[in-house]
């Protein structure tokens, strides 16, 4: 049912609304790739498939692999209700703009995806969502990265906590990724997700962090070899509006966006723990090595840093929660 609802997506592509109909098109941008390897870019198309499926006046653009710009770019065109329409990525993107956001990017903080659920869909997500607005967005609902973060290196296999020493890793902009990153040892480098494949190749970095997935979908293990399963970090998502652009919708397309925007979150996070799988399961037939690594040293050491980082972005209250939701 799943795989033949993301085929419909897929084939929507070449759909448009009535010819006739005065149209609003949805510029619809991200970093990672449009397509069905990766949980951003099967939210998008299911999102484009059930909006012009079920509406006559709007039509969804999508733009993956950042064809509207990097993520900041895109969040910024939202915020001004230019360039950009939707944006679909990791919660820790917008940090500048929210900075209470960066409590569901604290290190090792989820215990497991219906932990993730219990929190966003409660009352985590309901006073992020108030925060969201007031910053100039409409947050449409929440999603599940497709799988954990975990550390991926070029030439080195980091097979214990110390390997990890000194290592140049890609991280999200964002002061929560780094300060975990560091806080394990790593040299975190903060850097646009579309500018990594490059600097492996020229060796500007020895390794990034992601999901497998992502690994995968944006074809990293080209310039990667190793992929060691620290679990450090879960990074959920947000499907966001541009809200000045939102409040020039009428209350029918409003209704069908929103529909869509849970027609796609609620699939895509259904897929989560098998994508993840696969997409390990697929980055060993490509040449990847795959090793654990005990962790147990760096999960005795977050809970105060989780308290000390949420302390610092005034959002004790929510780590309380999300903690409370386990």
């Amino acid at each position: 049912m799943l795989k033949t609802l993301l085929l419909a997506a897929a084939a929507a592509l070449s759909l448009s609304p009535a010819l006739g109909q005065d149209v609003t098109t949805i510029k619809f941008g991200f970093s990672s790739v449009a397509d069905l390897e990766n949980d951003n870019g099967a939210a998008a198309l299911l999102f484009k498939n059930y909006v012009e499926s079920n509406s006559d006046s709007l039509a969804v653009e999508i733009q993956g692999s950042s064809g509207l710009g990097s993520d900041a770019d895109v969040i910024q065109a939202l915020q001004l209700g230019a360039g950009a329409t939707m944006y679909i990525g990791g919660t820790a993107t917008f940090n500048t703009f929210i900075a209470k956001i960066g409590v569901l990017d604290l290190p090792f903080l989820w215990s497991d995806y219906a932990h993730v659920g219990r929190a966003l869909d409660g009352e985590v997500g309901t006073s992020l969502k108030a925060d969201f607005e007031a910053a100039g967005f409409k947050a449409l609902g929440y999603g599940f990265s497709w799988g954990y973060r975990n550390v991926v290196t070029k030439g080195v296999a980091v097979t214990k906590p110390e390997d990890l020493a000194g290592l140049k890793l890609r991280t999200i902009q964002s002061p929560i990724y780094v300060a975990a990153i560091n806080a394990m040892g790593a040299n975190a480098t903060p850097m646009s997700f579309n500018e990594v494949y490059t600097a492996l190749q020229t060796g500007v970095l020895d390794g990034f962090e992601h999901a497998a997935s992502m690994v995968y979908s944006a074809k990293l293990y080209e310039v990667s070899d190793h992929l060691a399963l620290t679990r450090h970090l879960f990074g959920p998502t947000a499907m966001v509006y541009s809200l000045a652009l939102w409040n020039q919708l009428t209350p029918e397309q409003q209704k069908v966006v929103q529909e869509g925007a849970d027609f796609a979150l609620t699939i895509a996070r259904a897929m989560a723990p098998g994508r993840e799988q696969e997409a390990l399961q697929k980055l060993e037939a490509v040449g990847m090595t795959i090793t654990e690594v005990d962790t147990s040293e760096f999960k005795a050491a977050a809970q105060p840093l989780q308290d000390e980082l949420a302390a610092g972005i005034g959002a004790g209250d929510l780590l309380a929660a999300i903690r409370a939701a386990q």
